[in-house]
């Protein structure tokens, strides 16, 4: 009868500690997670996604638990890579957890070393006696590509004078080697060269690139959006 009365006073206890987690604990999981993705470990997937889970990646692909266990497999012959944690911030509420962190993958293909840095979301519950996540967001950092090396003389072609619509013009000029682009009133952007006819700005993930008319001019400077273009048609030099 004692040893009863023990186990009885001891069950709200134990229900206590389980409802309870750490961020180190769901940062212990999370890497278990990323640990299993090289080699295509499902089990852990499956064992922290809950059934009924969103989950959404930085290719813009939404997923639900079956697709997303799927997705986890070995990297092919010849490709190796790490994914480490950092930057961790949690808020723990009750049975409801939210863990936010930065992933930085470095990965190895053919012996060729590359990297990458994610941000996540995971928002964890406790349900049915197990802590879960229910919902995933990622999004990949961008990162500027390298610059080109080009002729500083083959940017005296850009330069001149570019109308998006009557009185909103934009001004390209050449100084020290380097080509600017400049709205009135507003800083003037340095364009850095990444292939011919193609620019980035510093930070920024669109491109601009310059088009050719028939007489073999520049006719047009492209400010291109994901996959979509606003022209600024060259009106003078």
């Amino acid at each position: 009868m004692l040893t009863l009365v023990l186990i009885a006073a001891s069950l709200p206890l134990l229900a206590a500690e389980s409802r309870t987690i750490s961020q180190q604990e769901l940062l212990r999981r999370t890497q278990e997670l990323f640990d299993a993705v090289s080699i295509g470990d499902q089990n852990p997937w499956n064992k922290y996604y809950a059934d009924d889970c969103l989950f959404f990646d930085e290719k813009g692909r939404s997923m639900d638990k079956a697709a997303l266990v799927r997705d986890i497999t070995p990297l092919p012959p010849g490709y190796a890579g790490t994914i480490r944690l950092v930057n961790a911030k949690s808020r723990i509420l009750g049975t409801t957890a939210i863990l936010s962190y930065d992933a930085e993958e470095s990965e190895t293909i053919f012996g060729q070393k590359l990297s990458a840095r994610y941000h996540e979301t995971d928002t964890w519950m406790y349900r049915n006696r197990a802590w879960q996540i229910i919902a995933a967001q990622v999004f990949r950092y961008y990162e500027d590509p390298a610059r080109a090396l080009i002729n500083p003389q083959s940017l005296d072609k850009y330069v001149g004078t570019y109308e998006l619509a009557p009185g909103v013009e934009m001004r390209v000029t050449k100084q020290d080697g380097e080509l600017y682009a400049q709205r009135e009133n507003r800083s003037r952007e340095l364009l850095i060269p990444e292939a011919a006819d193609i620019f980035f700005r510093k930070g920024i993930e669109g491109r601009r690139l310059f088009r050719y008319g028939s007489d073999g001019k520049v006719d047009a400077m492209i400010d291109r959006r994901n996959n979509e273009d606003v022209i600024w048609r060259r009106i003078g030099d």
